[in-house]
């Protein structure tokens, strides 16, 4: 059990699907610690094995996650999603009756939780973070049954926080900026990036491959692309998003594969390179843009979430996008060579000052 020394401590929890969730939780934890907080993280499996080498001297505890399965088909995706359904409401009643029983044990004053639904309490202040008040799915009636149900769990927190911009010039499109809001308090806090641009990098990668999402479907894409990556005589560098895998890949002096990059290696790599290439998820888009890198997108199949930042950030000329079936490697790179990018100019995000607040209202109590 943990002694309170006069700071208090919060509790930080991101969700299991992929590891954008405890990516961008990073910037959260060093906002938090400028503010002298004492921090827990409720983790497991790859998330916490990232956020452990990123923070080795803070407490961890083991929180299971919903360990959602996914299929080797995208149409398959939606009923391998429904199927779990159960599943997933067991370890949200789960994780809520877990965090009534650890608050009194750790002396927690408030927690943070991605998209982790159970984590909500009466006598704490939570906060929810999400970028999906609109789970978009392919039919509009489904998509308002399904926020209704969102909504039903997020308003049971006291805050939620939206990695994202609340203007015109945003990054979720629909995702984030729904015609009806949660009924608690909202705040954007901007783009959630673990990177801080340098301007002085120069180039030494043509393609920076960032493979990462649930399996198989990482997998999947990565025998994609090594199948053609022996034709290309340029300079590669692939982080396999595989942050417990020890093994050592080696092809030819152009291409190098790393199994996971610190964040400090990781930032530094992707402002080296010319391309990023990459799955669509949000954390990712967020990263990329926020570092005006030129990026070719390849949503993971089956994921509407994905599949729709993909066509927008297309439509937008802000990012290069192809479906994983339409997927050849050499084609794809040719396509994005003449693809005319336009690049936004992103505003830094009010991560500080939103946290600031919050630790003032957790002193004041």
């Amino acid at each position: 059990m943990s002694e309170k020394i006069n700071k208090p401590t919060v509790l930080i929890a991101p969700l299991d699907w992929g590891l954008g969730h405890a990516t961008r939780c990073i910037p959260l934890i060093k906002a938090l610690l400028v503010e002298d907080c004492a921090i827990i993280i409720a983790t497991d499996g790859a998330q916490q094995i990232l956020l452990k080498q990123e923070f080795p001297q803070l407490q961890f505890i083991k929180l299971k996650g919903y360990q959602v399965k996914y299929g080797k088909t995208g149409w398959a995706l939606p009923l391998n999603i429904i199927g779990q359904i159960p599943k997933i409401l067991i370890s949200i009643w789960k994780e809520h009756r877990w965090l009534n029983k650890i608050s009194k044990q750790y002396s927690i004053d408030a927690v943070i939780s991605d998209n982790r639904y159970g984590l909500y309490h009466s006598n704490i202040r939570t906060v929810f973070i999400t970028h999906q008040l609109t789970i978009k799915t392919q039919f509009v009636w489904l998509e308002k049954i399904l926020q209704r149900i969102n909504y039903r769990f997020i308003n049971r927190f006291n805050q939620c926080w939206i990695p994202d911009y609340g203007n015109e010039i945003n990054i979720a499109g629909n995702l984030s900026h729904p015609a009806l809001m949660p009924a608690i308090p909202t705040s954007y806090l901007g783009a959630l990036g673990r990177f801080d641009k340098n301007t002085t990098t120069t180039i030494k990668y043509d393609y920076c491959f960032l493979l990462s999402g649930p399996e198989p479907q990482r997998t999947i894409l990565e025998e994609l692309i090594m199948k053609d990556l022996h034709s290309l005589n340029k300079k590669i560098i692939i982080v396999r998003g595989t942050p417990n895998n020890y093994k050592v890949i080696s092809l030819n002096e152009w291409i190098e594969i790393k199994n996971h990059l610190s964040q400090k290696e990781l930032g530094k790599v992707i402002q080296e390179s010319e391309y990023i290439i990459c799955r669509s998820g949000y954390s990712s888009l967020m990263e990329i843009l926020s570092l005006s890198k030129k990026s070719i997108l390849i949503p993971t199949p089956g994921q509407t979430e994905q599949i729709y930042l993909a066509k927008k950030m297309q439509q937008q000329q802000w990012c290069f996008s192809v479906e994983q079936k339409n997927f050849s490697l050499l084609k794809t790179l040719q396509e994005a060579q003449h693809f005319k990018f336009q690049l936004p100019s992103l505003n830094k995000t009010n991560l500080p000052y939103f946290i600031h607040q919050f630790i003032a209202t957790l002193s004041s109590k």
